[in-house]
């Protein structure tokens, strides 16, 4: 039986988050550092790739929590200036209503990042700390993050045979347009997987047992109903094909220690806390289908 893990998109608080979860059912005996193939898109590929390069769940943990909260906003990675988001959430409510295809939506949001005002590709890409920031090389585990091309809204899945370095297939995957620069791969410029789906879980239809792990799963109104709809739909193509399939989504006390932004730095480590207990209590119920 190969076992797959699926991390899903949702901002600095999201990593905190997963890297927390992944400590908490570790400590309760599931580590899924295991799997036969990891993919993340957004937070969840930062998280992934160090899972797929062998950190411990537990230094994802204590790398957040051993550190006062930061500020709101990290020093660094964000423009001085608050990034005009106006025109992407107006393409987002076009998509909510109907009113734009998929992969124009895309390549509207493409526009937007190319032309949006933002700190640069090599600040962006040390912001990731010293294990992602400077790698290139891929890891032997099966890992592969998410991306959308810039220019023409196509979607790609970067694995070790794309031809990506790590650490800019990662930085793509975590490009938010508008706040963080379109990120320069062989050539063409690529941004966040979350701009396809905040999980993208269909892509883990090859293998027998796949637990994707959503975070931004409790948004109120019409794009949170759009995102509730597109994780539904392919939890049920990966169902269709046959695969075991378990979603874990932050419960209420996770959702608490978040807030209403999940940029918000300085709710990291309540956060990650949160995913750890969520961990803990949740392991005893997904051990049977990880050692299955």
């Amino acid at each position: 039986m190969t076992r797959a893990l699926v991390l899903g998109g949702g901002g600095p608080i999201g990593i905190a988050w997963e890297s927390g979860l992944v400590a908490g059912l570790a400590e309760g005996g599931v580590d899924l550092s295991t799997a036969d193939f990891i993919m993340g898109t957004s937070a969840g590929s930062v998280v992934g790739a160090q899972l797929a390069m062998g950190r411990p769940p537990s230094a994802l943990y204590t790398a957040i929590t051993a550190h006062p909260p930061q500020p709101a906003t990290q020093p660094g990675t964000t423009p001085s200036a608050p990034p005009v988001l106006t025109p992407l959430m107006e393409l987002m409510q076009q998509a909510s209503a109907g009113k734009i295809a998929p992969a124009e939506l895309r390549r509207k949001i493409g526009e937007f990042a190319l032309a949006a005002q933002t700190i640069t590709e090599e600040e962006f890409l040390a912001s990731f700390g010293r294990m992602l920031a400077s790698s290139g090389a891929w890891p032997e585990r099966p890992y592969a993050c998410t991306a959308v091309d810039a220019v023409d809204g196509s979607f790609i899945l970067w694995d070790k045979a794309a031809g990506a370095p790590l650490n800019r297939a990662v930085a793509s995957s975590c490009s938010v347009p508008g706040i963080y620069p379109p990120i320069t791969i062989n050539g063409r410029r690529y941004i966040d997987g979350g701009m396809r789906s905040a999980t993208n879980a269909d892509c883990a239809k090859d293998y027998d047992t796949v637990l994707v792990v959503a975070v931004t799963t409790d948004v109120p109104g019409p794009m949170g109903d759009q995102s509730r709809a597109r994780l539904a739909a392919e939890l049920q193509t990966l169902r269709d094909a046959g695969r075991s399939v378990e979603c874990l989504q932050p419960d209420a006390g996770s959702r608490a220690a978040f807030g209403p932004n999940l940029m918000d730095f300085s709710r990291r480590t309540a956060s990650a806390e949160a995913g750890y207990a969520q961990g803990q209590s949740a392991a005893s119920s997904l051990r049977a289908m990880w050692d299955a």
